[in-house]
């Protein structure tokens, strides 16, 4: 049924030497959406490097706080009470994401959550790339009305039975995975891998105008987590960074993409040392800070498009030791 959808790769039709040699399907549920969230369960496919499923594996993760949004995953703090905590069942994830591109609908979001449950556990996933569903069916132009999982789903003709349950949730995706890996198998189309870069530098406390969450969208039982704020910068805006020069207090920063130091720890240092951190990029942007600069997100073409300078967070790291103050009025 699957395999009339979408076109299909003919036994004696050569696999692309390019794509991965194998996937980690992956889905995890949280107590919301914020940094500061945590996993309650993650489920893991394996599939070799033609979608086939190898294996699968699914845990219950003890967040140590409210679960959240039950309403949505079912999981109350009764059921979570005796889950292993993520340090418990790190190792046996990372058994299932070894080697492999981790594979996951908005994949961004998957990352992020399992890169700070590692960097609280003290060690780094063994993920290198990523593939985001999302922007698979992009490149394969497939014609649906929306990007949720469940109208992926349906175009193919998969099934759920269990929404917003890790397990199901992974298995219906590498369902629909296996015919769009095919599809773009036969017609060489470019996988959109990302660079998964983990977090080597973190922390738990609370950055400015930012509480604890208990739910998505920072709902909680008892109110509502202000969203994050940090003050005006004071200094004029002294134009673009120049190669060779020191950043120079005023100056707009972008950032787009991983960072291997939490984002917001990185901004928060911007700012401290006198940069404007901005969440978009305009033609008064003075630096883009990525360390994927092919990516091809909004804030890359932008910055193409209006020739704004790009460097990596090693060399943003290193200017940021020797900021310059701001230009005399």
């Amino acid at each position: 049924m699957l395999e009339d959808r979408t076109t299909a790769v003919s036994p004696g039709t050569p696999w692309p030497a390019a794509y991965p040699k194998g996937y980690a399907v992956v889905d995890v549920e949280t107590t919301g959406l914020a940094r500061d969230d945590r996993i309650i369960s993650a489920a893991v496919y394996r599939l070799d490097e033609r979608g086939e499923v190898e294996d699968h594996w699914y845990t219950l993760v003890n967040p140590e706080r409210d679960p959240g949004p039950v309403w949505i995953h079912g999981l109350t703090s009764e059921v979570l009470e005796g889950a292993p905590l993520f340090t418990d069942i790190a190792e046996e994830f990372s058994a299932r994401l070894d080697g492999r591109v981790l594979v996951a609908h908005n994949a961004v979001f998957d990352w992020q959550m399992i890169a700070r449950e590692y960097a609280r556990a003290k060690t780094e996933a063994p993920v290198r790339q990523r593939l985001c569903t999302i922007a698979l069916s992009k490149e394969l132009a497939l014609p649906l009305p929306n990007h949720k999982l469940e109208t992926l789903a349906a175009h193919f003709g998969v099934v759920q039975r269990r929404a917003h349950h890790a397990l199901d949730d992974a298995r219906v995706l590498a369902e629909a995975f296996r015919p769009s890996l095919r599809a773009a198998a036969a017609g060489n189309v470019r996988l959109p891998l990302l660079e998964c870069r983990p977090l080597t530098e973190w922390s738990d406390t609370p950055r400015i105008g930012q509480q604890a969450s208990g739910g998505y969208g920072g709902y909680r039982p008892n109110g509502w987590r202000p969203s994050r704020k940090r003050p005006a910068c004071p200094y004029p805006n002294p134009g673009r960074y120049e190669d060779g020069k020191p950043l120079r207090q005023g100056m707009r920063v972008a950032f787009s993409g991983d960072t291997s130091i939490d984002r917001e720890l990185l901004e928060d240092r911007a700012a401290e040392a006198g940069l404007h951190v901005s969440t978009s990029i305009s033609r008064l942007t003075s630096l883009l800070v990525t360390n994927d600069p092919d990516s091809g997100t909004s804030k890359v073409v932008k910055a193409r498009q209006f020739g704004t300078p790009v460097v990596d967070e090693a060399a943003f790291g290193q200017l940021l030791r020797d900021v310059a103050p701001a230009a005399e009025k």
